[in-house]
């Protein structure tokens, strides 16, 4: 495969997972992150750091809105719900595989 067709068959990918995130937005991001070791927040990160890396300026909040389809706020105010501790208990400890550190739920 040439690397032009690799390059937009990838970002055909990265498209259709963004789609199908922000359909599902019954899966939270927590329990993405207990799961898979990466959320939401994690993608826009990934998205945010690949446009700065070609010198293209983006805020968190506009990657952050590209990857949930709205307002980072506006889609926690609708869509999330608070986790329990035993959830929380588990991010920690996947937040803590996949970045290397602790973190505040």
């Amino acid at each position: 495969m040439d690397d032009q067709s690799r390059i937009e068959i990838e970002a055909a990918a990265f498209r259709s997972l963004v789609a199908h995130l922000q359909d599902r937005t019954d899966v939270q991001n927590i329990d993405m992150m207990n799961l898979t070791g990466f959320c939401r927040n994690c993608l826009s990160r990934w998205y945010m750091e690949a446009a700065i890396e070609r010198d293209i300026k983006m805020s968190k909040d506009d990657a952050r809105e590209h990857v949930h389809g709205m307002p980072y706020e506006k889609w926690k105010s609708i869509n999330q719900i608070e986790a329990d501790d035993e959830k929380q208990a588990a991010f920690k400890v996947a937040f803590a595989r996949t970045h290397g550190k602790g973190a505040d739920v």
